[in-house]
């Protein structure tokens, strides 16, 4: 679209909304910034410097649509909201941040999305590319740049005008911002589809639908890049070329596993490029310092995908093993008299919770709570009274989550087990503090969104770490 003296409306002021409107206005845009918040919550000093801009805060009134010529909508916002209804009535164009980069990128983009693992996949990406590029240059200074950002934290429309075609885009995908665009990547990889944001999508058809367009505008000299352990992935169809990964079964054709000795593996074949074909052991499961089987799928997802992108066996070795992992994601924040502390506060849904569970096979008191986004709690319930020592419930969906641990009870032998319901993160950490003996883990991985007391999961695992560091010493041993 040539921007210049269109009216671009963007619903919700973040760091997605303030993106697209320094774009736009760049591109000669007259742009309004709505946000359901009033002034006074929100911080408007990073649009200080922008001219021509208005704002309505405080709502999204209909009359916005009024001359509009596209309404863009930040990953935040729902998509039925009622101003959201009235420009599809009306015929306004409906975007977003995205959908505008890949409309204007002039380089290879690499687009991840899951319910589970993408942050980390895209991150690992990002590092094997970079080191591919240096070897292949020879030096840093001289190696073609690596993009990487999206949903992960940094929107890549501010970046657009500095990316050149020779280097490598990689982005982070969410739902929200997929079941709006009508472009889909080179690089396609689904690290999965099982029940999440229900809330928002309303059933898990529609919620599948979304993630499921990724793939839908690619063409055959694309890639796509699933999960072969995934039921919902697995049976995906595009036109791209395919590549799987899976940590359960040799796969019969190109891509990434784990055999039955614990070898990570990947095998591509890409007629007419350099290498022309990888076949080769990446490293064993034992090097890896990512905890978990998930962790070795994600590492797998990105091994398909960088092999597909031409990078190098060496570089994708050196990341796999020596990667530490992303902050909030199982990351050891302390070990405090015998008891280590770790932030899983990414884990917004059941079932990342019992990915983190899987992990441990010391003692765990297990932090559970935040908003509930409407998914099934059956299976993690089960596995919170079998694996954990105790669990201190905390936030909008504490009680729920209490008396489905109180009916579990009933039906279990484990009179042991122990829960305990605070209002706070903060009572949480005591209580988890007070329960705690040398050996134990306590892990924050609420399997709720931060939504009820914090801007988001990054904000609520900085003030778990606070908290931690804050509490007493343990005790000197006596002499």
């Amino acid at each position: 679209m040539d921007w210049a003296g269109k009216r671009a409306v963007i619903l919700g002021i973040a760091r997605q909304g303030t993106a697209l409107a320094r774009y736009l206005v760049a591109h000669g845009a007259r742009v309004t910034l709505s946000d359901l918040k009033p002034r006074e919550q929100l911080d408007l000093r990073p649009l200080a410097d922008l001219p021509g801009v208005d704002f309505a805060l405080g709502g999204h009134p209909l009359t916005l649509l009024d001359g509009c010529d596209v309404l863009c909508l930040s990953g935040g916002v729902p998509s039925d909201l009622p101003i959201v209804q009235e420009a599809r009535r009306r015929g306004i164009w409906l975007s977003n941040d995205a959908q505008v980069f890949f409309e204007v990128c002039p380089a290879r983009i690499i687009g991840v999305t899951g319910s589970a693992g993408k942050t980390t996949t895209t991150t690992l990406i990002g590092e094997i590319l970079r080191l591919s590029a240096q070897e292949a240059a020879g030096s840093p200074a001289r190696a073609r740049s690596v993009w990487v950002g999206g949903n992960i934290g940094n929107p890549l429309i501010g970046d657009v005008e500095r990316i050149r075609p020779e280097d490598w885009v990689v982005m982070e995908l969410s739902s929200f911002q997929l079941e709006l665009m009508t472009r889909s990547p080179h690089i396609a990889c689904v690290t999965n589809i099982t029940p999440n944001h229900l809330d928002r999508h309303g059933t898990m058809e529609a919620y599948i639908a979304a993630k499921r367009r990724i793939l839908d505008f690619q063409s055959p000299g694309d890639w796509r890049v699933l999960s072969a352990d995934n039921a919902v992935t697995a049976g995906l169809s595009a036109s791209a070329r395919a590549l799987w990964f899976s940590t359960r079964n040799e796969l019969r054709g190109d891509g990434a596993w784990m055999d039955e000795a614990g070898y990570l593996r990947v095998r591509v074949e890409r007629a007419g490029d350099s290498p022309a074909r990888i076949d080769a052991v990446i490293c064993h499961r034992r090097e890896l310092l990512l905890m978990g089987e998930h962790n070795v799928a994600n590492v797998l997802a990105a091994a398909a995908v960088c092999a597909a992108a031409g990078a190098s066996v060496e570089a994708m070795r050196r990341v796999a093993t020596t990667f530490r992992g992303v902050a909030h994601r199982l990351q050891l924040v302390a070990e405090r008299g015998g008891v280590r502390w770790y932030d899983d506060s990414i884990a917004t849904a059941p079932e990342r919770l019992m990915a983190a569970l899987s992990c441990f096979d010391q003692p765990v008191i297990l932090l559970c709570g935040g908003r509930d986004k409407h998914l099934p709690w059956d299976e993690a319930v089960r596995m919170m009274s079998e694996r954990c020592k105790a669990v201190v419930l905390f936030g909008e969906m504490g009680p729920m989550v209490a008396e489905r641990l109180s009916d579990e009870k009933k039906r279990s032998s484990r009179l042991s087990f122990q829960w305990s319901l605070c209002g706070s993160l903060e009572e949480a950490v005591a209580e988890a503090h007070r329960l705690a003996r040398p050996g134990d883990v306590v892990l924050l991985s609420p399997g709720g969104t931060s939504y009820d007391a914090f801007k988001d999961f990054a904000e609520r695992g900085e003030r778990f770490r606070e908290l931690v560091d804050a509490l007493p010493a343990p005790p000197m041993a006596s002499g």
